[in-house]
């Protein structure tokens, strides 16, 4: 009886969803702005919590019906909602525009200590590099390795590996790899020092804009230099004035 009544519940929620996608149709369209880097901005469907990203040239295809709401989001631009018309899905031109995140902050002093260090602490050898996993990957595709040996030629060759990366795309690829892990490291970074309670209670930033704001905070050099010094007070003064900045951002949006 059990495993009857399970079968039920399978078959039932199978045809919801199939009931669900039968009702969308495919909705192709591109995202514009004043820049040429349109890869990988988020597009959601808040209904269904569909998720794709636009290729290099900005273009999307997603599963929606009219009266869905598509959110556009990237920690390079500001968050886009867009409610769907029935005209959208006849439209073959649908564009949407969407503002790159600009800021302004005052002149920071960072404060530095010479006498501390993890060379004179003896916990690395002086004057050694440090890399990040995605750091090692990259030297290594581009680092041309004099040792090499070429088919037993005497003396050795230049290794051709750096080459063949760049003329394949890897190089970029890891080069993205590492802007991306810096990201994760400097989100983790704040997500440590500060609670979501602070951003709320504290800055006053919506729930729902939290994560976006986070996102907006570690595109800011400045704002990373001091959030990976570890000064707590620093960063928080910082903190405040990105969040000043970022109402004003969601307020424009809003209205």
């Amino acid at each position: 009886m059990f495993q009857k009544i399970t079968c039920f519940l399978i078959v039932l929620a199978g045809q919801t969803c199939l009931s669900q996608t039968q009702d969308r149709a495919i909705l192709s369209g591109k995202v514009v702005s004043n820049t040429s880097d349109l890869e990988g901005i988020y597009v959601i469907n808040a209904q269904t919590e569909e998720t794709v990203t636009t290729d290099a040239s900005g273009s999307f295809a997603i599963l929606a019906k009219p009266n869905d709401i598509l959110v556009f989001s990237s920690i390079s631009f500001k968050e886009k909602r867009i409610l769907l018309k029935p005209e959208d899905f006849s439209n073959l031109n649908f564009m949407v525009n969407l503002s790159m995140v600009m800021y302004q902050l005052q002149e920071v002093v960072v404060k530095k200590y010479d006498n501390i260090s993890a060379e004179k602490l003896g916990i690395i050898p002086a004057g050694q590099k440090k890399y990040t996993a995605a750091e090692r990957k990259l030297e290594t595709a581009t680092a041309l390795n004099a040792t090499a040996n070429g088919g037993g030629m005497v003396g050795g060759s230049i290794s051709a590996d750096p080459l063949l990366n760049f003329f394949s795309g890897r190089t970029a690829m890891l080069k993205k790899e590492v802007a991306v892990e810096k990201k994760e490291f400097f989100m983790k970074l704040l997500e440590n020092m500060f609670s979501i309670d602070h951003f709320i209670d504290r800055l006053k930033i919506p729930a729902e804009y939290v994560k976006g704001f986070e996102y907006y905070a570690i595109e800011n050099e400045k704002f990373t230099i001091i959030l990976n010094s570890k000064n707590k007070t620093s960063t928080e003064f910082l903190l405040g004035e990105l969040a000043v900045k970022y109402k004003e951002i969601i307020a424009s949006e809003n209205k």
